[in-house]
């Protein structure tokens, strides 16, 4: 049905395996990158992006796929960690075709990864690759899914958010402060209405045109800067990164007048050392992989019978994870990043190893 390469050389990625799938008559370009199945299944979302190259989605894919096996490891799940990405236009080359060829290209890893909903992905698109392959998570309700799995997301990241708040200011709680968004897409409006009911103070900014236009129709209290870079100069308390990864760099850290940041994107530090120049300006970093880990809680819980309460409760719980890794990075004297990393790999080394003892 197409071109299908794999690599198992951990030495060269890091990863377990990752997997170069391609259909020429569709136009279907795709990498799944599997980190890391030692705590079960690798769970992650496929990315559908208009990529500059090859390398960028191979680079996106790496970094993505190694940040949900650690997502997964705090989120107390039973599931290691992958991701998947697209490369192309979705408004241009997206087709059902398209869609079902990847399915194909899913089902034939036999379980070793589950896919659901990212940028560029929805949970129609999953309802059509779910017609090829029983590896799919983040379908619709109709199709005995779970839905949108951007309102956990949101829920998450607002109990992160919650639980840094209360580590610098003493409340858990964003009433009375001014939280800056950087993007109002699937996840940053959920995230935005709960700030609202929260008391808290919005400025917001998106490249969408749509985006803005929808936030002057349904929250016209929300203050809207030209960019980004307006909203991380922006006198605000709380900045929160929920569009693309990269969002915290060299330029962007010594600007940044915030004293907390967290926020819905993944790979929020654009390289190594990006949690230190945080750290050295006073700015408590929630690391992303922690507080947003509210919606692949939700595409989780699918796989075992959806139930959104079930769900929502687990998801509550990311403002204990948090509370715990910010403690952590106090009484050990480390970023809060790294606190969370050392966490995840423990508890990916201890459950892992049970593996070892083999059953009759």
């Amino acid at each position: 049905m197409g071109v299908f390469a794999t690599t198992d050389d951990p030495e060269s990625t890091g990863h377990e395996q990752v997997v170069f799938c391609q259909d020429k008559q569709t136009g279907l370009k795709a990498i799944i990158g599997i980190y890391s199945t030692a705590l079960g299944p690798a769970l992650g979302g496929t990315r559908f992006y208009p990529y500059d190259s090859e390398e960028a989605a191979l680079a996106d894919v790496l970094d993505l796929s190694r940040g949900m096996a650690y997502k997964n490891a705090l989120a107390g799940l039973d599931l290691g960690g992958g991701k998947a990405v697209i490369w192309g236009d979705p408004e241009q080359i997206k087709s059902e075709a398209l869609l079902r060829a990847y399915g194909r290209f899913v089902e034939s890893l036999s379980g070793r990864y589950y896919t659901a909903c990212d940028v560029g992905t929805y949970v129609a698109d999953m309802d059509v690759i779910a017609r090829e392959t029983r590896y799919v998570t983040g379908r619709s309700v109709e199709h005995g899914g779970a839905g949108d799995s951007s309102i956990l997301t949101a829920w998450g990241v607002f109990q992160g958010m919650r639980a840094a708040a209360e580590h610098v200011w003493g409340v858990p709680t964003l009433h009375g402060k001014r939280v800056g968004v950087a993007g109002l897409g699937k996840v940053g409006r959920y995230l935005v209405g709960h700030l609202l009911d929260d008391g808290a103070e919005v400025v917001a900014t998106d490249v969408n045109p749509r985006a803005l236009d929808w936030a002057r129709t349904t929250h016209p209290q929300v203050t809207l800067l030209d960019d980004v870079t307006a909203l991380v100069a922006a006198d605000i308390d709380v900045y929160a990164p929920c569009a693309l990864g990269g969002a915290l760099d060299d330029d962007t850290v010594p600007a940044l007048r915030a004293k907390v940041v967290a926020g819905a994107a993944n790979n929020q530090l654009a390289h190594p050392g990006v949690e230190k120049l945080l750290a050295d300006r006073g700015i408590l970093y929630a690391p992303d992989y922690v507080v947003n880990a509210g919606g692949v809680i939700q595409v989780a819980d699918e796989i075992e019978g959806f139930d959104f309460d079930r769900a929502k409760l687990r998801a509550t719980r990311i403002y204990d994870t948090t509370r715990e890794i910010l403690r952590l990075a106090d009484s050990d004297g480390v970023p809060p990043a790294v606190a969370a990393d050392r966490l995840a790999e423990r508890r990916m080394a201890e459950i892992g190893r049970l593996r070892t003892i083999h059953l009759r």
